[in-house]
């Protein structure tokens, strides 16, 4: 039971993370129907430039954070603002331009910060927690504590604001909200920035957790939009959910299975898409082409 309910922690420790990628790939599909398949680039991006500020300039992890967030927050603005062009007119083309924008960004990774990748100290130096002879890492309750909040602070965002109010009539009819006086391509830019910035503490938190190389973005941005699916791509709750079940699901076949647990991972994700392909929470069809 003790090594089940460990597992099962470190599982909700990584999920937390995976539900963070989710919830920046919901955030731009239900603003703007539109899947940025560049968003696992963005949590590379945003994982070495948290470690970079922490290891290399030596500020607080915290503050590093900060700086991750503010630059991919910028670069997911870019990214809006090159493709608004083909708002409305060309979609397969806007899929496709945000694949080459994960491609230069990974290309840019590797110039800057090369390939060999790095490690990541943990900002918590103190020792695990032992909770009925259960060990829990206290980064891993740091991990969830942040995650928790960002989720909450997004909630809250969107329910609660103007500009939060604005981003779901756009999601809602962009025609409608247009007709109303709704900036569309602003909330369509802070949907892109809100989700960069989710990427970017999702990176910033797994680098103390995986190794950080160019190639990460792949596997976090699998995972994350495998949670979204499976909780019902466009839902928020969907989105937590489903990331927080790949990472519990992931965990335990890590434990089961070692170097076959992503395949039965992804094997039994595929069962239970096809039993309900829309997910938990249902699927929100937004269709901006």
């Amino acid at each position: 039971m003790q090594i089940f309910l460990q597992t099962f922690i470190g599982g909700v420790s990584l999920g937390a993370i995976y539900a963070l990628v989710a919830l920046g790939f919901s955030l731009v599909y239900r603003t703007m129907g539109l899947v940025n398949f560049s968003h696992g680039n963005v949590v590379m991006i945003g994982a070495y430039i948290a470690s970079t500020f922490y290891l290399s300039a030596k500020l607080p992890f915290a503050l590093a954070m900060v700086i991750a967030l503010a630059v991919t927050g910028l670069i997911g603005v870019i990214i809006e603002r090159v493709l608004r062009p083909l708002e409305n007119k060309d979609f397969d083309l806007m899929l496709i331009g945000t694949i080459g924008f994960g491609i230069v960004l990974e290309a840019l990774a590797i110039l800057v910060w090369g390939a060999t990748g790095r490690a990541v100290r943990s900002p918590v130096p103190a020792a695990p927690l032992d909770v009925a002879g259960i060990k829990i890492r206290t980064y891993d309750l740091l991990v969830l504590a942040i995650a928790a909040a960002a989720t909450l602070l997004l909630m809250f965002f969107l329910q609660c604001t103007k500009r939060g109010a604005a981003m779901q009539a756009v999601a809602m009819d962009h025609e409608a909200a247009t007709a109303v006086g709704i900036h569309v391509g602003r909330s369509n830019a802070i949907a892109f920035m809100l989700g960069a910035a989710l990427a970017a503490l999702a990176g910033g938190l797994v680098g103390p957790l995986l190794y950080v190389n160019p190639t990460m973005g792949g596997t976090l941005g699998i995972k994350g939009f495998a949670g979204a699916i499976l909780g019902g791509f466009g839902s928020v709750p969907g989105a937590i959910l489903g990331g927080i079940a790949i990472g519990v699901l992931d965990s335990f076949a890590a434990g089961h299975f070692q170097g076959y647990s992503e395949l039965v991972t992804f094997l039994v994700f595929t069962v239970i898409i096809m039993i309900r392909p829309t997910g938990v929470f249902g699927e929100r069809t937004v269709n901006r082409a």
